[in-house]
């Protein structure tokens, strides 16, 4: 077999996330794939160049070899992709290129961009992983990402990035089953869904990190269920789990959302840049329409507002408050 690019990128995809389902999810792939992949590339090479351990994957000596010469191949190429599809979007006129984790705000951002652009060409791109977003903006494959990093888990943030906080702490509440008794309660405490299965995506960068330190700090050990969120839905419509969400979260038939005592479990919510391609809104304008789309979506969401009242937290003026109370 005869070494490519993408074989190089995807070892340095699995030296960077520390994990081959993650760079597989990175890559855009499946797990099988790229485990088939790296047995080739190790093959080829003649030597193992990482080693699986119940933690993850680390590069064996030969590993790190590799890597060294493999990283700035990549870089180049990357630096060479990105610099000529900047150069035909220049060429095709204005053009902006949102990305961002999932959020409830995004489509209210994306519709305030094209109200103020409605000239300009814009793509989003969505993905669970916050760190990938950050890259593909330090690489000039994004001009801005909205992403959130869990709490004691920092994301890996490239040089050269500007960062703009849109919620320096936004808790995140629970989601449970309608009839579960803890949904009678205003506040859940961990105690209450200790015993419950949790699902949670192992995808998102830091999020099951931030939930296993959660429950270990207050002494309890869960269950754990791994899926996409879309099925964590399904399962706590069903009955069958509870999971982790954001405060901006719409409640399905079946579901209760509740913040939870104390707020363990948290983000910070921001948005990354580079400098702007000419001709596109400027980056302050850019965050003016991401705050109002966040206020928006927080306005909507009767648990979360609630609770920003309950707290006296300032993230939604008083006058949006009266205008959002019928919302219930």
């Amino acid at each position: 077999m005869e070494l490519e690019v993408r074989h190089l990128r995807a070892l340095c995809a699995i030296a960077d996330t520390g994990s081959v389902r993650k760079a597989a999810r990175q890559l855009g792939m499946t797990q099988p794939s790229l485990t088939t992949q790296l047995r080739r590339i190790e093959s080829a090479l003649g030597g193992q160049l990482f080693s699986r351990e119940r933690t993850g994957s680390r590069p064996t000596p030969l590993g790190r070899t590799v890597l060294c010469r493999a990283r700035p191949l990549v870089a180049e190429m990357n630096t060479l992709v990105a610099e000529t599809k900047a150069a035909v979007i220049r060429a095709a006129g204005p053009h902006l290129r949102i990305g961002g984790t999932a959020s409830r705000a995004m489509a209210g951002w994306v519709s305030r961009v094209h109200a103020r652009l409605p000239d300009s060409e814009t793509t989003i791109r969505v993905d669970v992983s916050a760190n990938a977003l950050l890259q593909m903006v330090a690489l000039n494959q994004l001009d801005v990402a909205f992403v959130h990093e869990v709490e004691g888990a920092p994301l890996r943030i490239p040089d050269g990035l500007e960062r703009r906080v849109l919620v320096a702490r936004e808790p995140q509440f629970i989601a449970l089953h309608a009839h579960h008794p803890a949904a009678r309660k205003s506040v859940v405490s961990l105690s209450d869904v200790a015993g419950d299965r949790w699902m949670v995506d192992p995808s998102v960068d830091g999020e099951w990190d931030g939930v296993q330190r959660a429950l270990r700090a207050s002494g309890f050990t869960p269950r754990v269920a791994y899926g996409d969120y879309l099925t964590a839905a399904d399962m706590v419509a069903a009955g069958e789990a509870v999971a982790p969400c954001q405060p901006t979260s719409q409640p399905r038939h079946g579901m209760a959302i509740r913040p939870l005592r104390g707020d363990p479990i948290a983000v910070e919510l921001f948005m990354a840049s580079r400098a702007l391609p000419e001709g596109s809104a400027g980056v302050d304008a850019l965050y003016s329409d991401l705050v109002a789309a966040y206020r928006e979506a927080a306005a909507a969401a009767t648990t979360y507002r609630q609770w920003l009242a309950r707290n006296n937290r300032p993230l939604l003026h008083e006058d949006e408050l009266s205008r959002t109370a019928g919302c219930a």
